[in-house]
C-alpha cells in the first residue's frame, strides 16, 4: 500500500475505485467496503484509493469539546488499512476550508479530478462534504456527468446492532470490549508509556505497570478490570489490566491506568507497550481490607488466563 499525507502528493490514476471517509476504528463496516473497492478493482483492471482525514473533522470543526474520543490515532488507522491489501491511501490533513466543499465540488475537484474516480463505493450511511449535506443519491445524479459509477454497500449488522465507530465507542465506554472486538474484528488496542506509581502493587506480589496514554483524543475503555494480551518491544504476554480510582488503597481524582503481566518479571519503566483488551472481568469495587484485594485479584488471575487461553 502506498500512502501519501496529503491530495498534493498523489498523482491522477486512468481508473480509481474510490471510498473515502473517517473510517475511525476501521471496523467490519468499513471493512465490507474495501472488500466490494477490491472486488470492483478486480473485475475492471481499477486500482484502490482510500481517502481518509486527519485530524478527524469533528476535532476541527468542535475543537473545544475535549469529550469526544478517537478508536484509533493516526499511526493505528495506517497500520490497519495497510493489513487489507489497499493500493494507495490519502490522509488528507482537514481543514475548516476543505468542510466548505459543497457536494459537487468535492466530487468534481476531489474525486473525479485530483484522485481520476471511475468507480466510487460508500457506506449505507455515507454522507460528505459541507455540512454532511452530500448522500448516495447526490453520487448517482452526479455519476453521468463526471464520467463514473457508484455502489453502496449493505449495513453490517452484529447482534441486531447496525456497525458503526459511535456504537463501538459507547461500548468501549460501557467496558464492554468483546462487544467492541465484534463490532472492530479485531481487538481494542491502547498504546502508552509504563511510568513509575506507588508500588503498593508489590507488597501483594502483584507488581502492577501504570501507563500513560500518549495521545490525549485516544479513547480509554471504561473503569474496570480487564483481561489483555500485552506487547512488550514484540513478545506478547497475559495480562490483568485495571482502569479505575483504586478505592482500597486510597485512590482519588481522575483514574489511573494499571496492568499486572502475568509471569513477567522485568523492569518496564519508560517502556512504550501496546495492549489488547480482550475480555472484562470485573466492575472496580473497594475491598475491606488489602488482605481481600490479594485474594480477589488471585481469582482475576485464574480468570483473565481461562479468557486467554
Amino acid at each position: 500500500m502506498k500512502l501519501y499525507r496529503s491530495l498534493n502528493d498523489f498523482t491522477k490514476l486512468h481508473n480509481a475505485v474510490v471510498s473515502q471517509g473517517t473510517f475511525d476504528g476501521v471496523h467490519i463496516g468499513h471493512q465490507e467496503i474495501i472488500k466490494q473497492m477490491k472486488e470492483v478493482a478486480a473485475k475492471t483492471g481499477g486500482s484502490t484509493v482510500m481517502l481518509t482525514f486527519f485530524p478527524h473533522p469533528r476535532m476541527v470543526l468542535y475543537p473545544d469539546n475535549e469529550d469526544f474520543k478517537l478508536l484509533q490515532i493516526y499511526e493505528e488507522k495506517v497500520e490497519q488499512f495497510d493489513k487489507y491489501g489497499l493500493d494507495h491511501l490519502i490522509v488528507e490533513p482537514f481543514t475548516v476550508s476543505f468542510s466548505r466543499f459543497t457536494t459537487e465540488k468535492f466530487v468534481k475537484e476531489v474525486l473525479v479530478t485530483k484522485i481520476g474516480a471511475k468507480h466510487i463505493v460508500v457506506g449505507h450511511d455515507h454522507r460528505f462534504a459541507k455540512n454532511r449535506e452530500g448522500t448516495f443519491k447526490d453520487l448517482q445524479n452526479l455519476s453521468s456527468s463526471y464520467g463514473f459509477t457508484v455502489s453502496e454497500t449493505n449495513p453490517v449488522v452484529v447482534e441486531g446492532v447496525a456497525v458503526s465507530s459511535t456504537k463501538i465507542r459507547n461500548a468501549l465506554l460501557s467496558g464492554d470490549v468483546g462487544l467492541a472486538k465484534r463490532l472492530l474484528g479485531y481487538d481494542y488496542q491502547l498504546k502508552g508509556v509504563v511510568k513509575h506509581g506507588n508500588k503498593v502493587g508489590r507488597t501483594i506480589e502483584f507488581p502492577t505497570a501504570n501507563i500513560y496514554v500518549l495521545e490525549k483524543f485516544k479513547l480509554v475503555p471504561g473503569e474496570g478490570v480487564y483481561a489483555v494480551k500485552v506487547d512488550v518491544l514484540g513478545e506478547k504476554f497475559n495480562g490483568m489490566l485495571n482502569i479505575g480510582k483504586r478505592p482500597t488503597v486510597g485512590g482519588s481524582g481522575d483514574a489511573t491506568i494499571e496492568v499486572h503481566l502475568i509471569d513477567y518479571k522485568k523492569d518496564l519503566y519508560g517502556r512504550v507497550i501496546k495492549i489488547n483488551f480482550v475480555e472484562k472481568i470485573r466492575n472496580e469495587i473497594k475491598f475491606p481490607t488489602m488482605d481481600d484485594l490479594k485474594k480477589q485479584l488471585e481469582k482475576d488471575k485464574f480468570e483473565a488466563l481461562r479468557l486467554l487461553a
